[in-house]
C-alpha cells in the first residue's frame, strides 16, 4: 500500500489532504454525518430473525439500526451519500462492487464505501483460531496468514479486517479468548505487530488494498468471573502494564483503525470515554486513523444506564472521540441536529471524516474503487494459501504429555481405534469467527490418518458419543449478527443414547493397540457471549475416555478446543496428550503429521491451563505476595510449555556482566542440546524479575524468546539482550521508568523452569 498505511498514523500527503479539505466544504452536513454511519447488509431472512431476537423493550432505541439493514434502505441512504461502510455478511466481489457502484455512479459527491468484516483467522482458507495459532511462537507466520487472509478478503472486494483481537486474556473463562493471542503482555504484543503488517502488506497491484482494525480498545479480556461484556475495574497502572502495550504496538506497525470495546472501564462505557479514547489514543499516542464503535454499542450506552436516550449517546460517543457508528445508526439519527442546535461543535463531525476519508484515499478507493470480479476464482484457496495453512496447524500442535515414547505412531503396522465425536466433524474444526469458510474445504480427521497411516494399518472408527452432552441446555449463548451462519444447540444432533456408542467404541478399542481419542470443547463453547459453569470436558466425552481407559489399551487424547480446559484425571492417566485446537482447513492432515511423527511438534502454550475452574483467573506473572508464593501459581501445564518428539538439555547461563547502568544493556545466554535421537525445534524463553520495585511487580515476565533448530546431538548458543525497554515499567505516576536494584533472569524451556542468574541496575532513568 502507499506508505500512508505503512506509517504510523496514516499519514498523507499535503495533496491527498488537501483533496479531502475540499472533500469536506462541498459536504452537506448529512452527508458528513453519512461517512461516520456504517451500516450492514444481511441476507432479508437472517435480518427478521435478528430483529425478532430483540427484547421488545430495546427494539424502540434498535428500530434505526434495523431500518438500515433493510436492503432498499441501505440503497437509498448509499445514493443520499448517508452510508459511509458497509459491514459484508453476503460474501462477494458481485455485491461489493454492486453496492461501490451506487456509491461512486449515484451520490452526489462519488465518495466510495469501504467493505467491512472479521477476518480473524482466515478467509476462504481457514487457518488455526488465533489462540491455536499463538502457540507457534512465529511471528513470521502470523504475519503470512495474515497477509493470505487479507489476499482473499481483498479479491472479494473488502479493504476492513475487524483484526487482530489483542486483548489479554487473563481467565480462560472468557469464551473469547479463543480469538487473541493469550496471556502474555511481551507475546501478544509480538504478535500484534506482526498481524498488522500482514493485513496491511498490501502486495499487489490493480485492486484496493486492505486497513486493519485491532481491538477492543480497552480492556475487554479483563472482564469480571469471565463474564462476556461484564464491568473491567482496574488501576491505571494495571491498564497501561498489562492491557494496553499490545494496542500501542499494533500502532506502532502502522494499523490505521481502532475498534472501540463494549465494555465498561471504572464505571465509564468504552464507547464514551474520553480518558481512553482522546485523551490516550488521540492526544497521548497521536493516533490519526479511525476509531470505530463495536457493533450496536452507541445505543447500548442506553442500556447501560449511562445516557437517557439516542440522542444523548451520539453526543457523548462524537465527543469521546469515536469517529464511526457500526450499525447501530444513532449517529445518523442523531448527530446532524445536535450540531444544527449547537449542542455539539461540527468541528467535531469534521475531524472524524477527516479521519475517515483519510483511510479512504490510503486504501486508493478513489482511484480503484472496484475490483476484478475474477480474482476469486484465481486468489481463494490457492495451492500456496492452503500449503500455508498445513504448515500453520502443524506449528500451532502443543505435545502435553507422551509416556514411555507412546508417540509417534507407528506407520503400516496393527490396529488403531480412532475414536470420538470429531473425528468426521468439519465445521467444528474451522473454528469461531470463520464464517466464510466451507466445510467441504475442511480435511477431516478421520480422512487425514487414513492418507497417513498406509494401506497395511488396520484402522477401527467410532464416533463414541455426541459433541454436546445434555449440558448444553444450560450454557448460555447470545446469537448475534456476527454469528448468522453458526450452528445452534439444536442441530449439533445429540445421540439419543450416547451409552450405546460408548460400547461400541470400547469394543473397537479392545481390539486395536492404540486408541486415539479426539475429544473437547464445541464451538458453543467458545464464542461470544457464551459462558459454561466448567472448563472440564462434557461429561458424556469424559465416560467415553474413562470407558476406553479401562480397556487397558494405551489411549492417545487428543484435545479439540477453543480455550484451555481443566484435564487432571486425564493429565494423571492418559499416557499421551496433544492440544490440536481447532485448526482450520488442513486440520486432518496437521493432526496426521503430529501423531505419526512426519512433523514433530514445538508449540508452546500461550496461556496457563488450569487444574481446576476455581483457579480462575490463573496466569504466570502474577504479583509477588505477603507469604505462600509457591501455592498461588499451581498450573496443570504452565504458559509456555510444550514437548518434543526428542529432548532438550539447557546449560552454561552467561551474563555479560553483574552490574549495568540503566541506559546499558546485558547479554544473557545458554546453551541449547538436542539430547535425543531425532531433530527439532525448542522454543527458548526468557524471563525476568525485578526483585524490589516501587510498584509491587510481576513474580517473572517474558521478555523474549527464539525458535531453534536442532539436529540429534547438535548444540546451539541462546542470546538474548536486556535493556531499558525490557527492564522498565509504569511506576506510581504512570511514568515509564528503570530503577535500580538487583534482577533475576531465567532461562528456559517454559514459564516454570529454567537455569538461573541475576544481575544489578545500578542507576535509574525514566523516560
Amino acid at each position: 500500500m502507499k506508505e500512508a498505511i505503512a506509517n504510523k498514523g496514516l499519514f498523507i500527503n499535503r495533496e491527498t489532504e488537501d483533496k479531502i479539505q475540499k472533500l469536506i466544504d462541498a459536504m452537506t452536513l448529512d452527508e458528513k454525518v453519512g461517512q461516520m454511519t456504517q451500516s450492514k447488509i444481511l441476507p432479508k431472512n437472517a435480518l427478521k430473525e435478528q430483529w425478532e431476537r430483540i427484547p421488545e423493550d430495546q427494539r424502540k432505541a434498535r428500530k434505526n439500526e434495523f431500518d438500515l439493514l433493510n436492503n432498499e434502505t441501505l440503497q437509498d441512504k448509499i445514493i443520499q451519500g448517508k452510508i459511509g461502510s458497509v459491514i459484508i455478511k453476503v460474501r462477494g466481489s458481485k455485491v461489493t462492487n454492486e453496492l461501490q457502484r451506487i456509491a461512486v455512479e449515484k451520490s452526489r459527491l462519488g465518495i466510495p464505501l469501504i467493505f467491512a468484516s472479521d477476518v480473524l483467522h482466515g478467509f476462504r482458507t481457514i487457518f488455526p483460531i488465533c489462540l491455536a495459532e499463538s502457540s507457534s511462537w512465529e511471528p513470521e507466520l502470523l504475519e503470512d496468514t495474515a497477509a493470505i487472509s487479507a489476499r482473499e478478503a481483498a479479491s472479494c472486494g473488502e479493504h476492513w479486517i475487524f483484526a487482530p483481537v489483542v486483548d489479554i486474556a487473563r481467565d480462560s473463562r472468557w469464551a473469547r479468548c479463543v480469538e487473541g493471542f493469550g496471556e502474555d503482555v511481551f507475546l501478544s504484543s509480538v504478535y500484534a505487530a506482526a498481524r498488522i503488517k500482514g493485513y496491511q502488506r498490501n502486495d499487489w497491484e490493480g485492486r484496493p488494498h486492505v486497513v486493519a482494525c485491532p481491538k477492543h480498545f480497552a480492556a475487554y479480556g479483563a472482564c469480571e468471573a469471565g463474564i462476556d461484556y461484564t464491568a473491567a475495574d482496574m488501576s491505571e497502572h494495571t491498564l497501561r502494564e498489562v492491557y494496553l502495550p499490545p494496542f500501542k504496538a499494533a500502532f506502532d506497525a502502522g494499523a490505521g483503525t481502532v475498534m472501540i470495546s463494549f465494555n465498561e472501564l471504572n464505571g465509564i462505557p468504552a464507547t464514551a470515554n474520553e480518558f481512553l479514547v482522546k485523551r490516550i489514543l488521540k492526544t497521548e499516542w497521536g493516533f490519526q486513523g479511525v476509531t470505530v464503535s463495536d457493533h450496536s454499542a452507541i445505543a447500548e450506552l442506553i442500556e447501560f444506564g449511562y445516557t437517557e436516550n439516542l440522542r444523548t449517546a451520539a453526543k457523548k460517543a462524537a465527543e469521546a472521540g469515536v469517529d464511526m457508528d457500526m450499525s447501530s445508526g444513532t449517529y445518523l439519527a442523531e448527530l446532524a441536529d445536535l450540531v444544527r442546535d449547537g449542542s455539539i461543535s461540527e468541528d467535531i463531525i469534521n475531524e472524524s471524516v477527516r479521519r475517515i476519508l483519510r483511510v479512504k484515499f490510503g486504501l486508493g478507493l478513489f482511484d480503484n474503487p472496484y475490483v476484478d470480479e475474477n480474482l476469486e476464482n484465481e486468489i481463494l484457496l490457492h495451492k500456496e494459501h492452503l500449503d500455508l495453512a498445513l504448515k500453520a496447524a502443524r506449528k500451532s500442535i502443543v505435545l502435553l504429555k507422551n509416556e514411555e515414547n507412546l508417540l509417534p505412531l507407528k506407520k503400516n503396522k496393527g490396529t488403531i481405534a480412532v475414536i470420538g465425536p470429531y473425528i468426521d466433524e468439519k465445521r467444528e474444526l474451522l473454528g469461531n469467527w470463520s464464517t466464510n469458510g466451507r466445510e467441504q474445504d475442511v480435511v477431516t480427521i478421520i480422512d487425514g490418518i487414513r492418507k497417513k497411516a498406509g494401506s497395511s494399518m488396520n484402522i477401527l472408527c467410532a464416533k463414541g458419543c455426541s459433541l454436546y452432552d445434555k449440558e448444553m441446555d444450560s450454557v448460555k449463548t447470545l446469537d448475534s449478527v456476527t454469528r448468522g451462519d453458526y450452528i445452534s444447540a439444536s442441530s449439533v444432533g445429540v445421540l439419543a443414547d450416547d451409552e450405546k456408542e460408548i460400547q461400541k467404541a470400547v469394543a473397537l478399542a479392545k481390539q486395536a493397540d492404540v486408541a486415539v481419542v479426539f475429544l473437547g470443547e464445541g464451538l458453543l463453547y467458545s464464542v461470544e457471549a457464551s459462558f459454561r459453569m466448567t472448563q472440564e470436558l462434557p461429561q458424556n466425552h469424559q465416560r467415553l475416555l474413562r470407558s476406553i481407559y479401562e480397556t487397558g489399551t494405551p489411549v492417545v487424547l487428543v484435545l479439540i478446543n477453543g480455550r484451555p480446559l481443566s484435564i487432571p484425571w486425564e493429565a494423571e492417566h492418559i499416557p499421551a496428550i496433544i492440544e490440536a485446537w481447532q485448526l482450520g482447513t488442513q486440520a486432518g492432515n496437521a493432526i496426521a503429521d503430529v501423531l505419526f511423527g512426519d512433523f514433530n511438534p514445538s508449540g508452546k502454550l500461550p496461556i496457563t491451563f488450569p487444574k481446576h475452574i476455581r483457579q480462575q483467573p490463573i496466569y504466570y506473572a502474577y504479583k509477588k505476595i505477603g507469604r505462600m508464593q509457591y501455592r498461588y501459581y499451581d498450573p496443570q501445564y504452565p504458559f509456555g510449555y510444550g514437548l518434543s518428539y526428542t529432548d532438550f538439555e539447557y546449560t552454561n547461563l552467561m551474563l555479560s556482566s553483574a552490574r549495568i547502568e540503566a541506559s546499558q544493556t546485558i547479554k544473557v545466554s545458554a546453551e541449547i542440546k538436542n539430547t535425543g535421537d531425532r531433530e527439532g525445534e525448542e522454543i527458548v524463553q526468557i524471563y525476568i524479575q525485578d526483585i524490589c520495585a516501587s510498584i509491587i511487580r510481576p513474580i517473572k515476565e517474558l521478555r523474549g524468546f527464539q525458535k531453534i533448530f536442532l539436529l540429534p546431538g547438535e548444540s546451539k548458543t541462546a542470546e538474548f539482550f536486556l535493556g531499558k525497554d525490557q527492564l522498565g515499567f509504569y511506576n506510581e505516576s504512570n511514568e515509564y521508568v528503570v530503577e535500580p536494584g538487583e534482577f533475576k533472569v531465567w532461562i528456559g524451556p517454559n514459564s516454570s523452569e529454567g537455569l538461573e542468574g541475576k544481575f544489578e541496575v545500578i542507576t535509574g532513568c525514566r523516560q
